[in-house]
């Protein structure tokens, strides 16, 4: 079926409305918005091995190498077991990528959280146990060392017939089965100034920033560097405990400022936009034409007692579709969520909208960036 309609957009924008819509945005904590540059997290990974699984693990013929690390272990640990290397199987062992998250200011002996994750063919790793495991990190070097029982959250039983699985059971999670054993060797009160980093680079929230902050402190600490960048620069009186100070600075209410932007993932027909999209005067016309198209195969039979024979003769049937033509008014002052409601309740399929308003844009007449995803 063809949808045929025209929209006659009047939208007279008056230079007074646009700081309206940005007067109605929210307004958010500094420590929702920014991040303070050194306080991060730092990702960890090591290789391991999970043993006491129950006949899951890996195959010695198909993954070689966690027979060859088994054999290593047990070297260090005083056993001769490259002798029998060939005849050691594997069935309830497995190897894993373990990876972990350190906090900034971690420090030794504390625990963190730890995932391990199955290398090879094992079918699960439930019932498995972590052997101890150094975790390093971009530099090289170990920073913690992961060891405790896997728990999967899920499970894998198979039968002669069958298999049921749920979840990951190839995946499983450790709380609190690392310990760090060595510092990142950052001091926070060894900071001279405070950085901080807009999660949304944006010039004028980080003008709103540094005037918000130096109005909370009564003096010109704060520096704008950059769109992304607001420099807090720390007294001499205040240095040494720099922890009250980054706490006053996090609850600090700012108004955040974003670039009008339309998002569309045409995989999904999924259309998110902002409150700052505007619309010109713009008249459109969009057609959504649908032809269908027949195959038929007809039998010819022939005449009796002739010297025909019987064919099949193919036959095509082409249908076209249209409707009349439907319109939509829009208010003078309208903004995109208008012009959306209005091709919906047309009946417009997101895709149609997608392709509506890509070509507003190429026309000039829509005031924000498209991003397609």
């Amino acid at each position: 079926m063809k949808k045929f309609f025209s929209i006659i957009l009047s939208l007279s924008l008056a230079i007074g409305t646009i700081p309206m819509a940005h007067a109605t945005a929210p307004i958010s904590r500094v420590k929702d918005i920014a991040d303070i540059e050194g306080v991060r997290t730092n990702i960890l990974i090591g290789y391991g091995l999970v043993v006491g699984l129950n006949g899951t693990g890996d195959s010695a013929s198909s993954i070689p190498f966690t027979r060859q690390t088994l054999t290593n272990m047990l070297e260090k640990l005083g056993v001769n077991a490259k002798a029998a290397e060939s005849k050691i199987t594997t069935k309830n062992v497995a190897a894993v990528m373990v990876t972990a998250k350190m906090p900034s200011y971690a420090r030794q002996g504390s625990r963190i959280d730890i995932t391990t994750s199955s290398l090879g063919d094992a079918s699960s790793l439930e019932g498995g146990q972590l052997l101890a495991t150094p975790l390093i990190a971009a530099d090289g070097n170990t920073y913690a060392v992961a060891q405790g029982s896997i728990i999967i959250g899920g499970y894998s039983t198979e039968g002669n017939a069958g298999t049921v699985t749920k979840n990951h059971p190839t995946a499983g999670h450790i709380a609190g089965g690392a310990t760090v054993e060595m510092e990142t060797g950052h001091e926070l009160s060894d900071n001279k100034r405070i950085r901080l980093l807009l999660r949304n680079p944006d010039f004028t929230t980080a003008m709103r920033l540094k005037e918000a902050i130096n109005k909370e402190f009564k003096e010109p600490v704060a520096l704008a560097v950059d769109n992304q960048t607001v420099d807090i620069a720390i007294p001499e009186s205040l240095r040494g405990n720099l922890v009250p100070i980054i706490n006053k600075v996090e609850n600090i209410y700012v108004r955040p400022d974003t670039a009008a932007r339309i998002v569309i993932d045409e995989k999904t027909g999924t259309i998110v936009m902002g409150s700052g999209v505007q619309i010109s005067d713009v008249a459109i016309s969009h057609a959504n034409l649908n032809i269908r198209v027949s195959e038929l195969t007809e039998v010819v039979q022939p005449e009796g007692f002739s010297d025909g024979i019987t064919a099949a003769v193919p036959a095509t049937e082409i249908e076209v579709d249209e409707d009349a033509a439907e319109f939509t008014i829009l208010d003078s002052g309208a903004n995109l969520a208008d012009l959306v409601d209005g091709l919906n309740a047309l009946g417009v399929t997101p895709r149609d909208i997608i392709s509506i308003l890509q070509a507003i844009k190429s026309a000039g007449a829509l005031q924000a960036e498209i991003i397609v995803m």
